[in-house]
């Protein structure tokens, strides 16, 4: 494997920092992310939260640029500028003046397993105790019903009591997932959040989403962060998304069938609560055997004649 301390470059500034920095978030570009959810949280912080860079990664070592090749500018005669991808690791002030680490970029193609490792790292530097990320998956859900989302950790603990949609699935990797595993096994706290998209959004920016990652992340974190210009911009990107339905009568009526399947759903779920809690109302058999028991010993008590 190659070294994970070759990967990464801290900045020459970063050792003159306030070093302990419980909290990290990733945010890798590259791997599925229906309504641009991360994109969209991850802009959203650093446009308004100081921030500082404090490493960057070795992407020559990372990254395939057969497979995603970078834009590049020919101006008429020349080739002027080259967009060099990258992976940085920034350190960002919430509101309330505490730090953060939020580690932004592609992807890696290569060297998973030595960029987990680096990673922990920076982690053990920083001293960083919880780790956490949001992103989108497509789900057939109407965009018009309250915003779903799946939480996952490396504690069960740490999410309290919610009930999973999914049961025990194999799905395809990311290194981003391999960072909970690793960084989880490595004694770090973990938490995740993928938020769920209506699949007819998936390509598309959905702001109701984005609130909902940043939502989910206070939740986990406890972090002050800006949240009026993200529900503002997912206001404006509502009304764009309902117009366009306005305007193409196939896709409203697709959006009014999820919403009568989302509706009955949510009946069915609350019909099961219901019968959930009724049923536990209901005296065991060893509790009714007992009760039995107590109601024939008071019954011989009062056939007994009196004075004996």
């Amino acid at each position: 494997m190659i070294e994970p301390s070759s990967l990464y470059r801290l900045e020459a500034d970063t050792e003159r920092q306030p070093l302990h920095t419980p909290l990290l978030h990733v945010a890798l570009e590259g791997f599925m992310d229906a309504g641009h959810v991360r994109g969209q949280l991850t802009d959203h912080l650093l446009e308004h939260l100081e921030h500082t860079v404090v490493a960057s990664f070795d992407m020559d070592s990372l990254i395939d640029y057969r497979s995603r090749r970078p834009m590049m500018t020919f101006d008429r005669d020349t080739y002027s500028a080259f967009e060099d991808p990258s992976l940085i690791l920034y350190r960002v002030i919430d509101r309330s003046g505490e730090p953060f680490l939020l580690l932004d970029g592609l992807e890696p193609d290569y060297h998973w397993e030595a960029f987990a490792e680096a990673v922990h790292q920076l982690c053990l530097g920083f001293g960083v105790r919880r780790m956490v990320s949001a992103s989108g998956v497509p789900m057939a859900v109407p965009h018009t019903r309250p915003i779903g989302v799946t939480r996952y950790a490396s504690n069960r603990e740490l999410i309290g009591d919610v009930e999973p949609i999914f049961g025990r699935v194999q799905v395809p990797g990311s290194a981003e997932a391999l960072l909970h595993l690793r960084l989880g096994e490595a004694g770090v706290e973990t938490m995740g959040a993928a938020v769920h998209v209506p699949h007819y959004l998936a390509e598309a920016r959905f702001g109701d989403a984005a609130v909902a990652a940043l939502d989910t992340l206070v939740g986990y974190t406890g972090a002050d962060l800006p949240r009026d210009e993200l529900v503002a911009a997912a206001g404006l990107n509502r009304a764009d998304i309902a117009k366009e339905l306005s305007q193409n009568e196939e896709a409203a009526e697709v959006v009014a069938a999820l919403e009568q399947r989302y509706d009955r759903f949510v009946e069915g779920q609350r019909k099961r609560s219901l019968l959930a809690a009724e049923v536990a109302e209901i005296p065991s058999a060893d509790e009714i055997g007992a009760q039995f028991e107590d109601f024939l010993r008071a019954q011989s008590d009062d056939d007994e004649p009196a004075g004996e």
